[in-house]
């Protein structure tokens, strides 16, 4: 479950990465919706973090949900991704 949610982590952090680069030629009702799945990306990792900190425990339900949260923000990075294409 955990090696997952990391190959989750990395996915995301490399579409946020593309993302980042293209955001000049978008839209502000893009830019917006960027901006709030940014938020959900600053709580994803703050939830690595403690899954990855061996001090906090954390169980298998705490990382489902977290691979959750990835898993519709995959999903608002890849509806973002197709608005700047179109």
């Amino acid at each position: 479950m955990k090696k997952e949610f990391d190959q989750l982590l990395a996915t995301l952090a490399t579409e946020r990465d593309e993302i980042s680069l293209q955001m000049h030629l978008a839209s502000m009702e893009v830019k917006e919706e960027f901006s709030h799945a940014d938020e959900k990306w600053e709580q994803i990792k703050e939830k690595a973090g403690e899954i990855a900190d061996d001090s906090v425990e954390t169980t298998d339900e705490f990382i489902a949900a977290a691979k959750i949260a990835g898993e519709e923000l995959m999903e608002a990075y890849q509806r973002i991704t197709k608005r700047i294409k179109d």
